[in-house]
């Protein structure tokens, strides 16, 4: 199972995240990995910008095409964004969190990871929530300009 708030990273990696709206609720994924609901994001690949990145992993995991916005913030703090992997890998993710729309859906490209998808109130988030995740809804929710954590 992933554990989040893991010690002593083996390697860095740059993540990107993303705050997804429509009609007023954020769209959110529940992890195959340990069954917790938390926004569509994963690493960057090679040859592609963060940008590319944040829209390929919402549709991948979601099924959603969106038009990104605004940079809500860089997360990097190893005392919060260190993952244990269920293979024992410790990864530092540094995150960058967009916020961005829906502009459209089709099928998800990799449904192993996600056990189901929805559209939640800010103020009803489904339980349980990925911890490293909540922070950055709050500075979403926050507006203004980009932080950094």
């Amino acid at each position: 199972m992933t554990r989040y708030f893991a010690t002593d990273p083996q390697d860095l990696r740059l993540s990107v995240s993303a705050v997804v709206w429509r009609e007023q609720r954020i769209l959110l994924m529940r992890r195959s990995d340990n069954g917790c609901w938390g926004l569509p994001g994963g690493y960057v690949e090679p040859g592609e910008s963060v940008a590319q990145a944040a829209a390929r992993e919402v549709l991948e995991e979601t099924g959603e095409r969106v038009a990104l916005g605004r940079l809500i913030g860089v997360y990097s703090d190893p005392s919060r964004q260190v993952i244990e992997y269920p293979d024992g890998r410790r990864i530092q993710a540094v995150n960058l969190c967009f916020e961005a729309v829906s502009v459209g859906s089709e099928r998800a490209t990799t449904p192993e990871e996600t056990l189901e998808t929805g559209y939640f109130r800010p103020d009803g988030l489904p339980e349980p929530f990925v911890p490293i995740h909540a922070v950055r809804v709050d500075d979403a929710l926050a507006g203004g300009e980009a932080v950094i954590r």
